[in-house]
């Protein structure tokens, strides 16, 4: 076999690659497309589980396990995003994540520098759709850099108002409600907030993803007032519990998805029967069958 022969089959393999992608790439804008013609969640939650074991499976470093998880949340997000949901938020880093090893926290933190940074930049995803960012938990526990860095993620996005990608990190759900019980002391001590004026209303709207929230361009909203709540939760890797996370948010109306598949591996061909899956509970109680 001469050389010619290995360019024209080169060839022909570059063009048979690129009408797969091109194909593939089509018949996920149209489904999308009809997807969004029914109702849309507002708010949809994701517990990331499963980079550590994805690695270990595949005889890989836990670092590329965390890598390629990161390359799922901004393929998860983008097909949140050309869906209109306004609301996504992610499970980035539990308070009690500080117990593992010095190696994989200081992975973490280098990823969540940069890879996050990455889709804050001038023409990134998070401008494209207009998103802000907002990191939810007890950020003084980060290294200054990290603390330096999130901010500047913020800022660069502070003017966009139509959704928020909230990154739950360093994150317990027993700590935001705490959190919100002391501000919301704090508004009574301070005189904004006469004591028999609280409700759970008060507290919930106290909570970080609510003040979040609350920055959203609000008539984007179908549901302004039920913006915090989760409509959909999902956690990947088939572990059924929710960790800690978004405790009060997730409301009985809150479907709940365990997926068998690891966080990096999680994409199109899972999140598209949880979204049909939520489509038609909303059509039977529309129509009086629930």
């Amino acid at each position: 076999m001469n050389a010619n022969t290995h360019t024209i089959e080169a060839s022909n393999l570059s063009l048979l690659s690129r009408i797969i992608h091109l194909s593939f790439s089509v018949a996920t804008t149209v489904l999308l497309y009809l997807i969004s013609l029914g109702p849309i969640p507002q708010h949809v939650g994701f517990v990331m589980d499963g980079n550590r074991r994805y690695a270990r499976g595949l005889g890989k470093e836990v670092s590329e396990g965390h890598g390629e998880g990161f390359a799922a949340l901004k393929r998860t997000l983008e097909i949140c995003l050309r869906l209109r949901i306004r609301v996504v938020s992610v499970y980035a880093f539990a308070i009690d994540n500080f117990s593992r090893s010095e190696n994989e926290i200081s992975a973490l933190m280098r990823l969540a520098k940069d890879r996050l940074a990455e889709l804050c930049q001038h023409g990134a995803l998070l401008e494209e759709y207009g998103v802000q960012i907002k990191f939810i938990g007890q950020i003084s526990l980060f290294p200054p850099d990290v603390q330096q860095a999130i901010k500047e993620m913020e800022e660069m996005t502070a003017g966009h108002k139509n959704g928020v990608l909230n990154v739950c990190s360093p994150y317990a759900s027993r700590d935001e409600i705490t959190t919100s019980i002391q501000n919301t002391i704090r508004s009574v001590y301070n005189g904004d907030l006469e004591i028999d004026q609280i409700t759970s209303t008060t507290v919930f709207n106290n909570l970080g993803t609510s003040q979040a929230i609350s920055k959203v361009n609000s008539r984007l909203f179908k549901r302004p007032e039920e913006s915090g709540k989760l409509d959909i939760l999902v956690r990947t890797s088939n572990v059924k519990r929710l960790s800690d996370f978004m405790m009060w948010q997730a409301s009985e109306d809150t479907q709940l998805h365990f997926v068998n598949t690891f966080w990096p591996e999680f994409g199109l061909s899972d999140m598209i029967p949880i979204l049909l899956g939520w489509q038609q509970k909303q059509w039977i109680k529309q129509l009086g069958w629930d």
